[in-house]
């Protein structure tokens, strides 16, 4: 298993040395540097990333702020000079805390404890890298193949999801909640409290609405940040 991992720190020399180590490491996958938490926030969100190696003191916003920012499956390793803020990082469930200076054989044992927690994970919960998702449908488990997904409406207690092949739509009972929690993000995206939308398939926005076909999805205040967040990333 490699770990998709990204580097801040304010510190130059500090930020150079992290990325040292962590290009030696052979279970590590380098996918970005940066001396800011606000530039680094974006891309992070929109890019799967597994590990963080992030400093605490930093301007703007600090590695606390960002930690509680992060999509769910983001792991933190904490880096700093000042030891207070060891209870505040594990307030946040980062998995270690490193106490400048740090050596390499600190900071591959924190990578490693990062490696074995995602080990774990997938062992118990292999499915999230499958490519399909089975639901209950009129007393059956019906297979679903998550690139047939365009987009999932929610009614009530029930689930309608709209695949690309058939008209007519898979209807299950499970909650909104559940099967976003269930789906890759940011490749779903919850866009109104009544849906949830494979994003690499929308190919219409038209006055605050996603389009397909003859069903327009509205795009609520609440998500709207998030959805815009992801759309400037791709416009050119």
């Amino acid at each position: 298993m490699t770990l998709k991992c990204v580097i801040i720190d304010d510190e130059p020399l500090a930020l150079e040395l992290m990325e040292s180590y962590v290009r030696k490491t052979p279970f590590l996958e380098l996918c970005g540097k940066y001396n800011s938490a606000v530039m680094a926030l974006n891309d992070i969100n929109f890019r799967n990333i597994d590990l963080l190696f992030l400093d605490i003191q930093m301007p703007d916003l600090n590695g606390l702020e960002l930690s509680r920012m992060l999509p769910q499956d983001t792991r933190i390793v904490f880096t700093t000079a000042f030891d207070q803020y060891a209870l505040d990082g594990f307030k946040v469930n980062a998995l270690d805390y490193l106490l400048k200076p740090i050596n390499y054989n600190e900071f591959l044992t924190a990578s490693r404890k990062a490696l074995e927690w995602f080990e774990l994970k997938h062992q118990a919960n292999p499915s999230r890298e499958e490519d399909f998702i089975y639901v209950k449908s009129d007393y059956k488990l019906v297979q679903i193949r998550l690139e047939d997904i365009l987009y999932i409406e929610g009614l009530k207690d029930y689930l309608k999801i709209y695949t690309e092949n058939d008209p007519r739509p898979v209807l299950t009972l499970i909650s909104m909640k559940s099967m976003e929690e269930r789906l890759p993000s940011p490749r779903f995206m919850r866009v109104h409290r009544s849906y949830i939308v494979q994003m690499n398939k929308v190919k219409t926005l038209d006055k605050g609405q996603i389009i397909f076909g003859k069903t327009r999805i509205p795009i609520s205040d609440t998500y709207k940040t998030d959805i815009t967040a992801y759309l400037n990333k791709y416009l050119l």
